[in-house]
C-alpha cells in the first residue's frame, strides 16, 4: 500500500508540474531533447526563452583556495555552457561562490549565453546597493540579467531598488525567493501585491507545499518559477 500511495503522489507531482510548465518557466527532468537542442520555456513578462535547467551555486561553488574543486567545477561549466546551459544562479549567502563563478567565467571567456542571477541577502537600502555593487565585481560583469531579494530579507526597501534599477536597464529582471517551506503566506502576499518577474522556491517530490497557493498564483500572475533543491539535495536517490 505505501508504495501504491508514493506511485499515486508521483503521478499527481507530474501531471501537475506539466500543467505548470505551460506557463511558467520550471526546471524538468531533462537538459536536451532527443536531438540534442535544450528544451526552454518562455519568461511570461518578456516572452524571452530560457533553457529548463540552471546551474545553482549554494554551496558546490565555495571553492576559491581548493585548486582541485576549482578545476573540477571549470569543466563543470565548460561543459554546461557547451550543451547550451545560460542561466547561473548565487547569492552572497554562498560563501566564495561568487568569486570562484567571476574566476571561472573569465577562464572561459564569459559566454555571451550567459544568463546571471544572483540576490541580495542583506539589510539597508544602501548595503543592498553596496552589495550588489560588489556581486556584479565578484562576477566580472557590468549588469545582472536577473537580482532576486533572498529569503525575501528586508524586501520592501530592495524592491524599491530593483525596481529603479530595472528602469535605469542596470538589471533586467527581478524576482524574490524563498527555500525549505518558510514564509509561504507572506510570500503569496507580496506576490499578490508586487509585480516580480520571477519567483524562487523549493520544489521536489517531496516537498511540495507550494502546490497548494505558490505556484498557482505564479500561474495566474504570469511570474517565472525556478526552482530549488529539485532532488532535496540528492536524499531523493
Amino acid at each position: 500500500m505505501k508504495g501504491e500511495a508514493f506511485n499515486s503522489d508521483r503521478r499527481g507531482f507530474l501531471k501537475f508540474a506539466a500543467a505548470m510548465a505551460g506557463g511558467c518557466w520550471l526546471w524538468s527532468g531533462g537538459m536536451a531533447r532527443a536531438g540534442g537542442s535544450p528544451i526552454t520555456k518562455t519568461i511570461p513578462s518578456s516572452g524571452e526563452s530560457l533553457p529548463v535547467i540552471g546551474m545553482g551555486t549554494s554551496r558546490t561553488f565555495d571553492a576559491v583556495g581548493n585548486p582541485a574543486m576549482m578545476a573540477n567545477l571549470g569543466a563543470v561549466l565548460e561543459a554546461f555552457f557547451q550543451h547550451g546551459g545560460r542561466l547561473i544562479d548565487s547569492s552572497p549567502m554562498y560563501g566564495s561562490a561568487e568569486q570562484a563563478i567571476g574566476i571561472l567565467l573569465h577562464g572561459i571567456k564569459q559566454p555571451d549565453a550567459l544568463f546571471a542571477a544572483t540576490k541580495v541577502w542583506t539589510d539597508g537600502r544602501e548595503s543592498g546597493r553596496q552589495q550588489m555593487a560588489y556581486s556584479r565585481q565578484l562576477w566580472g560583469l557590468e549588469r545582472f540579467d536577473l537580482m532576486q531579494i533572498h529569503d525575501q530579507r528586508d524586501w520592501r526597501i530592495h524592491l524599491e531598488t530593483l525596481n529603479e534599477m530595472k528602469s535605469q536597464g542596470r538589471i533586467r529582471y527581478l524576482g524574490i525567493t524563498t527555500s525549505h517551506g518558510r514564509s509561504h503566506a507572506e510570500l503569496a502576499s507580496v506576490l499578490e501585491r508586487h509585480p516580480f518577474d520571477f519567483v524562487q522556491l523549493s520544489y521536489n517530490i517531496e516537498e511540495r507545499e507550494v502546490e497548494r497557493v505558490l505556484l498557482p498564483l505564479a500561474l495566474e500572475k504570469g511570474i517565472a518559477v525556478i526552482v530549488n533543491r529539485p532532488f532535496a539535495r540528492g536524499s531523493l536517490f
